[in-house]
């Protein structure tokens, strides 16, 4: 799972395991990144109900909730992923963005041997 964050713009990009792993009855993932004295925790979890991706940070803990409305049928589907912009105070939005992570054209140290193929094979 990675996870990238700039100005109010949260993105998660999965492998082929995380996505089926999400699409599943469990339909929860986690991760930490370690600063020594403290760690970021970042999760996705399966709801049943609604149709949109939320988000939430408390603890040092970002979770998205992912609808089951949305997973269903994601591990076999042509669907890159889904998004949202989802209502804060003060008239703003954070943007959400959940989606398949593609193996990269460019040469790279990353094991992606679980991404998805990427579809546009020429640069």
């Amino acid at each position: 799972m990675k996870l990238r964050i700039k100005g109010n713009s949260l993105r998660i990009r999965l492998t082929k395991t995380e996505v089926d792993r999400i699409s599943s009855e469990d339909g929860y993932l986690e991760e930490e990144t370690s600063f020594g004295n403290t760690k970021l925790i970042y999760a996705l979890q399966q709801v049943s109900s609604g149709n949109e991706l939320s988000a939430s940070f408390e603890g040092n803990k970002i979770t998205l909730f992912v609808p089951s409305a949305l997973t269903n049928g994601w591990p076999v589907n042509d669907t890159v992923g889904f998004e949202a912009n989802m209502p804060l105070p003060d008239n703003r939005f954070l943007y959400l963005l959940l989606e398949k992570d593609f193996a990269c054209l460019d040469h790279t140290n990353e094991d992606q041997s679980d991404n998805y193929e990427n579809p546009n094979k020429v640069c």
